[in-house]
């Protein structure tokens, strides 16, 4: 193990810092130093997306990513998308629309689904598919999730 590093990382519009091993992965960061257990460790090699959050405005598999890459950076995991008691359209399209059944994927099905909206307000279902292919579900058959994308990308129109 090499000596810790001294890292800032705004969290959900809030700064930290912390020392660090040089090895430890965002992930591991945000659920153990910082407490914010919303998002998932699932695989740890990438595969299921359970992990992602959104960094510097990119939707990232945070156990891909070392703590220290995201020195100086924003991070944006899935407590900090509602606003105080106010679930985001994308949360509240999860409940009225069925998108989760264990909830196990929902974290990362959400901020990769929040990253298509913020580029594409009318995304077709191809594009919500293709948005979502990164995280896997084990339990809805992803028809309830394009389905709460959906619902999302009409009540942000509004």
């Amino acid at each position: 193990m090499g000596p810790e590093k001294k890292i800032s990382i705004r969290i959900n519009g809030v700064s930290h810092s912390h020392e660090v091993e040089p090895r430890l992965l965002l992930i591991h960061y945000l659920r153990d130093v910082v407490g914010l257990t919303g998002s998932h460790i699932g695989c740890e090699t990438s595969i299921c997306g359970a992990c992602t959050v959104m960094l510097n405005g990119a939707a990232v598999k945070s156990c891909t990513v070392l703590a220290v890459q995201a020195d100086g950076g924003e991070v944006l995991t899935i407590e900090g998308l509602a606003d105080g008691e106010q679930l985001h359209p994308l949360q509240e399209g999860f409940w009225e629309c069925h998108g989760l059944q264990c909830g196990f994927c929902t974290p990362g099905m959400i901020l990769s689904a929040y990253q298509l909206l913020l580029r594409q307000a009318e995304p077709t279902e191809e594009e919500i598919r293709h948005a979502i292919d990164g995280n896997l579900c084990r339990c809805t058959g992803y028809q309830h999730i394009v389905d709460s994308v959906q619902y999302a990308a009409r009540k942000m129109r509004k």
